[in-house]
């Protein structure tokens, strides 16, 4: 069973450029990680592996959210500033 939202799903169009971020730039490589991490988390309490209240669900959603608008943000950037 694949994870939904894991970075390759919510930008396949940017891929390549995450990848090269993640090798060459540490703070971006903290913050795709992070995402990773609880967007995994996520995935195993909705799937009951894990269990949690809904309120903490609720609150690692809108992390994660905050987290891909940051993800954007900088691979953005780094278009712009190869373009």
């Amino acid at each position: 069973m694949s994870i939904p939202h894991e970075l390759s799903l919510e930008f396949p169009q940017s891929w390549n450029a995450i990848e090269q971020l993640m090798l060459f730039d540490a703070v971006f490589c903290d913050l795709a990680s992070a995402y990773q991490e609880i967007n995994r988390r996520i995935f195993r309490i909705e799937t009951l592996e894990e269990p949690a209240e809904p309120d903490v669900l609720a609150d690692l959603k809108r992390h994660r959210s905050l987290l891909k608008e940051e993800i954007a943000a900088a691979v953005a950037a780094t278009k712009c500033a190869v373009a």
